[in-house]
């Protein structure tokens, strides 16, 4: 029965996209199609083949090790002389993130990261009949993270349509970053979350084509350079194939950061990454307990979690899990408008203890940035890189980003949830 309430689940989130799209008639039916059966082939395939699951079991253990590679160097700075170091959220999990960026960005430094990048899109284009810049990016920002994907697509953005740009604001909300990762493998199952993350790349492309469906002409159909420095590209019309062009060549002779300087930034930068996402964590917690203290002055039975328990509810319950709905509700919730390390850090001692359906629909539902938090800075980074035109298009739109970050979610979830009991 419940495998049935999970395939009706994913049909009526499919519906919600239909219902909420801004054209149905531009609907690309087809390609839609052949979207969500690669991906259901791509979730049966990792969860239900020995082959498949070996393979993401070797991937979840990577990371893993990234992750007691980079503990060396947290006990050797951090641990009391004679003593062993107590682990926390804080050292096992933030600290690592200190090696991990900077492994990234030293792959995308010698062209690696982008090589893979711009094959892997150009595939997803040809398969599926999207347009490459939306099928580059979304690959792009499964590594990169949303705000640095768009950064390194500054000449793309200044030269696209409106609508069209849309469509990578809500593209945003769905992504994760390779570099945390390694942090989401410590406290979830790694299994699902490497898992999640294939997924929620097509389901981004499938649900923003959807709630968004944008006529691409063959002109503005194209890719400038990841390595593209924005600050070189002056803004292009958008009718001008070769001026654009010979903009991305120049912008790449800008002359290249000597390696140690580079490498010194990408470490700062994940030194500041981990301070912002500690500092979220820290307000988070501690706003949704004050909020609590609040609403139980009025009743007892009140708080945060029961409230977004009741308005996630029905969604819960279309992922098959039955009588754990309003559990599972509440953890979508409060995802939302915290972040998803503030959840899986509150179920990491206890996801062994839950089904295997019900572990894998709660983290691959968690497995993406998509809250509120997210929507401004999303917004904000549109504001600071578009004209005011664009910029205000997008933050027009807020309800549809956080719409497309949670269809992607749930469909994510109600793919993965068919084959795992």
């Amino acid at each position: 029965m419940y495998l049935l309430v999970n395939a009706l689940g994913l049909l009526v989130f499919i519906a919600i996209a239909v219902l909420f799209s801004k054209n149905r008639s531009k609907i690309n039916w087809r390609s839609i199609a052949t979207m969500v059966v690669v991906n259901l082939v791509l979730a049966w395939f990792f969860t239900s083949f020995s082959v498949g699951r070996d393979m993401i079991d070797g991937a979840a253990t990577g990371f893993n090790e990234l992750v007691s590679v980079a503990q060396e160097g947290i006990d050797f700075a951090l641990k009391p002389t004679g003593a062993k170091l107590q682990g926390n959220f804080f050292t096992s999990v933030l600290l690592p993130i200190l090696l991990v960026v900077p492994l990234f960005d030293i792959l995308t430094y010698f062209g690696i990261l982008p090589f893979v990048i711009k094959w892997l899109g150009k595939g997803l284009s040809k398969l599926f009949g999207q347009p490459k810049f939306e099928s580059f990016f979304s690959i792009e920002m499964m590594f990169l993270g949303n705000t640095e994907a768009l950064a390194v697509s500054a000449l793309q953005l200044k030269k696209m349509k409106a609508d069209r740009m849309l469509t990578l604001a809500m593209m945003s909300m769905s992504c994760v970053t390779a570099s945390v990762i390694g942090s989401y493998t410590m406290m979830m199952p790694g299994r699902y979350i490497l898992t999640a993350v294939p997924i929620n790349v097509i389901n981004a492309l499938i649900v923003t084509a959807i709630l968004n469906p944008v006529e691409v002409t063959p002109e503005e159909d194209t890719i400038a350079k990841i390595g593209a420095a924005p600050a070189a590209a002056e803004d292009v019309d958008s009718g001008s194939e070769k001026l654009a062009e010979a903009e991305v060549k120049e912008a790449t002779k800008v002359e290249r950061e000597p390696f140690f300087s580079f490498l010194g930034d990408s470490i700062l930068g994940a030194g500041k990454l981990i301070l912002i996402i500690a500092a979220n964590v820290i307000a988070f917690v501690a706003l949704a307990a004050m909020v609590d203290k609040l609403l139980g002055l009025v009743n007892p039975w009140l708080s945060l979690e029961h409230i977004l328990g009741i308005i996630m509810y029905p969604f819960a319950w279309l992922l098959g899990v039955g009588s754990q709905a309003f559990d599972l509700a509440q953890l979508m919730g409060t995802k939302l408008i915290t972040n998803e390390f503030v959840v899986m850090g509150s179920v990491t001692n206890k996801i062994s203890h839950f089904s295997d359906h019900y572990a894998a629909v709660l983290t691959v539902f968690l497995t993406s940035f998509a809250n509120f938090s997210t929507v401004g800075m999303i917004v904000g980074c549109f504001k600071g890189m578009v004209s005011e035109d664009k910029s205000r298009v997008v933050a027009k739109n807020v309800g549809y980003l956080l719409l497309s970050g949670i269809l992607v979610s749930l469909f994510s979830a109600a793919m993965v949830g068919l084959f795992v009991w």
